[in-house]
């Protein structure tokens, strides 16, 4: 969505990878590329080959070169032969691919024409081509520490990420590459994989290593050797690399103190045992030495809330490269990456990549033949269009699919379906609409009186108000209050109600700042379409707390209606009546009474007990149903307020502290379960009698 929303393409952040000889631009993601001149019509692969044939082939070796020879034995075919290749493996590649003139980078051909992986060499995927463009880029850019990137299944990025080491350590002097994981189990694996393409690297690419070529934690190239051509610029006779790779456990110290030249934090939104985001503040000083350090961190993300995925989505917030300081630098120090499951979509034994290694994303024509020799007829997006389809009526279900394979990275960060206390499927889909249409149905202002302090209240659109306003009542119904017994009383009770979740006091201990909230709820209506749905949305915390319960006061007016406060911070309540207008607050709804509490006759309600919980939340449960997501035209709920719903996909039943909206919503909800008692109409009773004096006596008239 992303990408579909930003059109100008000047003005994303644009890197040149290599700013002498600067091509055609390329948009990948949240970046502008700008990719090298072409080579000569002779450098370009496979440019002789007719447009069916030209497709990603590995580079033949010289007739009799064999890769794992000794170097005393290389002829000059040999030496001219690795000499080429390592210009391909610095500067990168142009080739043709299916008639299209196509650029990729010198890791990418590294990767694809050495780096063996599970299934032998990797294949050329234009997916990958964009991955490595972009990781390219934020090697080149000094204003970089890496890339973070949210992936889907399937996606190949451990190997990639061993290739990214690899390639970088294996050719420099006195640097380290360090390896983390979710577990220290699965660093030790990712370790292995790496140790694996190593071994299979051809010889003149192999520095000389201490030891067995099958180390168990450290890879270190620190023995005496010998390199030829380019090479022998980096290590000279008898000269050795003295540089390393090693991994770790995974802990929030670990590589405390290092000089890390390449970092790969493998799956970060799956820690579990520590705190991703606090080892990649322990991590980012030690990118900072003689050389500039880069950082990759690959994962599909876990569940939000207790399993390392909010830590991971923390550094990804963080790493908008077209969102930057006063240091032009992004709050993480990384640029962020994400492509959509479906281009180049693995799908259990399904491959939509054709033969040229392009994904195949919308259903052709005609059926394609794929990279692995089968015959694709629908395209990778419509066949997961399929899969939600059929999940549609298991909001849960689907929501989790839509995490584990993503069209956005908003769906990749959804918390998992059994982690939400509400239906999350629906609020996701309420806040997708919210994102394309609630914009102009919403406006932030503030109420303020019109002259004096209790008297009639305005509302003034405003950029930086407090409040968020869904609808406003008519003028024959603002500030509408009635009197009753020579008190005044809000008019609008029988169709409008608030709720509060208060705060007591203007300082806090413990850095924790709770905000005030509020909610009003237009109440339901068959004829009226603007009903049964939350009209305003207060968050805020003012400098003092005074100021915080008379904006609740100047909503109140406003709308006319009561609000249902909580009681156990009893300030908001004792401002209220002190400064006359007790009227305006509600006593504890009937329905969410028990028989140990129905005489009780005190303004507010208690959060406390578990009776008043439940309901709430049972509350919120209906309306979430009732009143959220999407219908089949695509039509939107009535749910307008996304803080609102991003406190619903967070909510922890159990610590009910961090989520003041949520409380406050819910108490508004519980407020339109109070009983309106309207006042008997007076009766005409005859104080005079009549009778009825026909006959030989009066009869009274009953």
């Amino acid at each position: 969505m992303l990408n579909e929303l930003i059109e100008d393409k000047n003005a994303l952040y644009t890197i040149d990878l290599f700013p002498n000889d600067r091509g055609s631009m390329e948009r990948i993601y949240n970046l502008n590329i700008v990719l090298p001149k072409p080579s000569i019509k002779k450098n370009i692969l496979f440019y002789k080959n007719k447009q069916k044939d030209q497709k990603w082939s590995r580079i033949e070796l010289p007739e009799g070169f064999d890769i794992n020879k000794p170097e005393s034995e290389y002829t000059d075919s040999d030496i001219e032969f690795i000499e080429a290749d390592y210009e391909r493996r610095m500067k990168g590649v142009w080739m043709m691919i299916n008639g299209v003139l196509t650029y990729i980078t010198g890791l990418h051909y590294y990767y694809i024409q050495w780096c063996k992986i599970d299934v032998g060499y990797p294949q050329y995927r234009n997916r990958d081509r964009k991955f490595f463009l972009y990781w390219e880029a934020c090697v080149v850019d000094d204003l970089c520490l890496g890339m973070i990137m949210v992936k889907h299944r399937r996606e190949g990025a451990t190997f990639k990420g061993a290739a990214i080491i690899l390639e970088y350590i294996t050719r420099n002097k006195r640097v380290n590459g360090g390896i983390l994981s979710k577990t220290g189990t699965d660093s030790k694996e990712f370790f292995y994989k790496l140790v694996k393409m190593f071994r299979d690297l051809p010889a003149f690419y192999q520095p000389m290593i201490a030891g067995t070529d099958n180390p168990k934690t450290v890879l270190e190239f620190d023995k005496p050797g010998e390199r030829i051509t380019k090479l022998t610029q980096k290590v000279q006779m008898s000269d050795a690399l003295e540089s390393k790779i090693e991994w770790k456990n995974t802990a929030e110290n670990s590589f405390d103190s290092y000089k890390l030249a390449r970092f790969v934090c493998d799956e970060g939104g799956k820690w579990e045992e520590a705190d991703v985001s606090k080892n990649w503040k322990v991590v980012r000083p030690t990118l900072s030495d003689r050389v500039l350090g880069k950082a990759f961190f690959p994962s599909t993300v876990n569940e939000m809330t207790r399993k390392g995925g909010k830590n991971f989505k923390s550094i990804w917030d963080g790493s908008d490269p077209n969102a930057r300081d006063a240091n032009n630098r992004t709050k993480q120090g990384l640029y962020r990456y994400f492509t959509p499951a479906y281009d180049g979509l693995e799908y259990e034994n399904l491959i939509f990549i054709d033969e040229f290694g392009n994904s195949v994303i919308d259903t052709p024509d005609e059926p394609v033949l794929g990279i692995d020799g089968k015959m694709i007829k629908m395209g990778s997006k419509n066949f997961l269009l399929n899969i939600r389809e059929s999940l549609k009526n298991d909001t849960n279900d689907l929501a989790e699919h839509k995490r584990q394979f993503p069209f956005e990275p908003e769906e990749a960060f959804r918390i998992e379906a059994g982690e939400c206390s509400f239906d999350a499927e629906r609020l996701y889909q309420q806040r997708e609409w919210n994102d394309l249409y609630a914009g102009k149905l919403i406006t932030r202002g503030n109420f303020i009186w019109e002259r004096d302090f209790g008297g009639t209240v305005k509302f003034i659109p405003s950029r930086t108000g407090r409040w968020v306003v869904a609808w406003l009542p008519d003028d024959n119904l603002r500030n509408n209050r009635i009197m009753r017994n020579g008190s005044f009383f809000p008019g609008n009770i029988e169709f409008i109600v608030s709720g509060a979740d208060p705060y007591d006091h203007s300082q806090t201990t413990g850095g924790v700042r709770s905000n005030g909230a509020s909610f009003v709820f237009r109440m339901y209506n068959p004829i009226v379409q603007d009903s049964h749905m939350f009209v305003s949305q207060y968050i805020n915390r003012p400098p003092t707390v005074f100021q915080f319960y008379e904006d609740i006061l100047r909503q109140s007016i406003f709308y006319g209606t009561q609000v249902l406060a909580e009681n156990n911070r009893i300030g908001l309540i004792n401002w209220f009546t002190e400064h006359g207008f007790a009227n305006y607050l509600m006593k504890r709804p009937e329905a969410t009474h028990t028989s140990s509490s129905k005489n009780q006759k005190s303004l507010g309600i208690p959060t406390s007990g578990d009776t008043v919980r439940d309901s709430l939340i049972s509350s919120i449960e209906a309306y979430v149903v009732d009143a959220c997501g999407m219908d089949q035209d695509g039509n939107g709920g009535k749910l307008f307020f996304n803080d609102l719903i991003e406190d619903w996909l967070r909510f922890d039943p159990n610590n009910w502290k961090e989520y003041d909206a949520t409380v406050a919503a819910g108490l508004t909800l519980l407020a339109t379960k109070k009983v309106v008692v309207k006042p008997k109409p007076i009766q005409n009773v005859s104080i005079i009698r009549v009778y009825n004096n026909q006959g030989l006596r009066s009869k009274r008239v009953r």
